[in-house]
C-alpha cells in the first residue's frame, strides 16, 4: 500500500503547461522497447552502443520505471496525453540530500519543442519542493549539445568533465557532470527568488 507520505513526495502526476508527468503503466512497455532499440537514442544516452535486448529493456522497465521503490515518470504531452519520454531519479541519497537525474525524450518528432526542458523543471520542483533534496546531478555526453542547452536552461551548471570518456562516431568525446543546488533553483523562481 502506498503511504500518504510517499504520495506527497512521489505524486501520481505532475502537470506543467505543456507536459504532464505520470507514473508509468504497463501499456508503456511497447514504446519503451521501441525507444531503447533506436540507434540515435542509444547514441545519445547509453554507454554501450549495443542494442538492448527485450529482456534488458523489460528488466529496466520493471525495476527502474515501474518499481514503487523508484521515482520515475512517463512524460506526456499535456493536451493529448501522448507518451513521448521518461524521466527518473536514481541513487536517491536522503542522508546527503542528493540524487541523479535522467531523462529521455524517446519520440524524435517531439525533440526541439521544449518538452524535455519543462519535464526537467517539473522534476526539479519535485526534488526541491516535495522531496526536500539539496542537490540534483546528471551526466551528459559532451556532443549532445541539445541536451546540454536544455539542462542549462533549467538551471544546471557544468561541474566537471570526464575527458574522452565516450567513443562515438569514430572519435572520443567528453562526458560532462552537471548539477543544480536547491538555493540556485529557488533563486531562479520569480515567486521565490
Amino acid at each position: 500500500m502506498v503511504t500518504v507520505e510517499r504520495q506527497v513526495w512521489h505524486p501520481s502526476s505532475i502537470k506543467g503547461q505543456r507536459v504532464a508527468l505520470r507514473h508509468h503503466a504497463y501499456d508503456d512497455l511497447g514504446a519503451v522497447r521501441r525507444w531503447y532499440r533506436d540507434p540515435e537514442l542509444t547514441r545519445l544516452t547509453r554507454y554501450s552502443l549495443r542494442p538492448m535486448s527485450d529482456e534488458d529493456i523489460d528488466r529496466f522497465f520493471h525495476t527502474r520505471l515501474m518499481s514503487p521503490e523508484q521515482v520515475g515518470y512517463a512524460i506526456t504531452v499535456r493536451d493529448t496525453g501522448r507518451l513521448i519520454g521518461s524521466t527518473t531519479f536514481s541513487n536517491l541519497d536522503a542522508d546527503n540530500g542528493s540524487t541523479l537525474f535522467h531523462i529521455s525524450i524517446g519520440e524524435p518528432d517531439a525533440w526541439d519543442y521544449g518538452y524535455g526542458t519543462e519535464a526537467t523543471e517539473l522534476m526539479l520542483w519535485l526534488a526541491f519542493e516535495r522531496i526536500g533534496l539539496h542537490r540534483v546531478a546528471l551526466s551528459v555526453f559532451g556532443f549532445n549539445e541539445r541536451a546540454i542547452r536544455s539542462y542549462e536552461k533549467a538551471g544546471f551548471v557544468i561541474e566537471g568533465r570526464h575527458r574522452e570518456a565516450i567513443v562515438r562516431d569514430g572519435g572520443r568525446h567528453d562526458e560532462l557532470t552537471m548539477g543544480i543546488l536547491a538555493a540556485e533553483w529557488r533563486a531562479r523562481r520569480p515567486d521565490e527568488g
